[in-house]
């Protein structure tokens, strides 16, 4: 199931989705949103503008119901970047949709935007990265996490957090329990970004 709320990529995200063997509908109904096996959020722009899109489909509470029923949510570029607490973009600080915390903010480099392929370095425990851990993966953004700040009490898992470098280090992937999200563009990033894919579905 890809989220239906607007967002430019949403048919490359539907074929790469397509093409590793789910079966794909892209809508905003509450019910369908509700009872698929997984969800991708797909995000491109501004934060702010994201956001104001996402809350005209009620995209928090969507997406707040399927996690707390331990359904698999995947976000990606600003869909990843939304699922913080905070966004601050061309001096505008909008509020996320707060299942992490933390803000998104410009990266610290002399070129902007980061855009074109990147390495990226998972930790042992990621099931995303099964298989690709050494690959590329395609970027195009100004604005990342650039710390993670959940502290998770045992017997809760921690997250699975994968970083990479553009001038510093940044979040380009996280995996937490139901939820995951890729800084990257997984359907723009060839063999690799299809391998990750398949990895999530595998998970649902």
């Amino acid at each position: 199931m890809v989220l239906d709320y607007g967002s430019g990529n949403v048919h490359s995200a539907v074929k790469a989705l397509e093409r590793v063997g789910a079966t794909v509908e892209l809508t905003a109904d509450r019910t369908a949103v509700a009872e698929a096996d997984g969800l991708f959020v797909p995000g491109v722009g501004a934060f702010n503008a994201v956001m104001t899109a996402l809350e005209s489909v009620r995209g928090s509470e969507l997406i707040d119901k399927r996690l707390a029923g331990g359904r698999p949510v995947l976000g990606v570029c600003v869909g990843m970047q939304v699922l913080f607490s905070r966004g601050i973009e061309r001096g505008v600080d909008s509020a996320g949709l707060g299942e992490w915390p933390g803000t998104i903010e410009e990266l610290r480099a002399d070129v902007l935007p980061h855009m074109g392929w990147n390495t990226v370095t998972p930790p042992p425990e990621s099931k995303l990265f099964a298989g690709v851990e050494d690959e590329r993966f395609y970027f195009v953004h100004s604005y990342a996490a650039q710390t993670w700040e959940l502290e998770v009490q045992p017997p809760l898992p921690k997250a699975a957090v994968t970083w990479a470098e553009h001038g510093g280090g940044f979040i380009a992937a996280v995996e937490n329990g139901p939820l995951s999200a890729t800084q990257f563009h997984p359907e723009k990033s060839g063999d690799a970004g299809m391998q990750l894919l398949s990895n999530w579905l595998k998970t649902l």
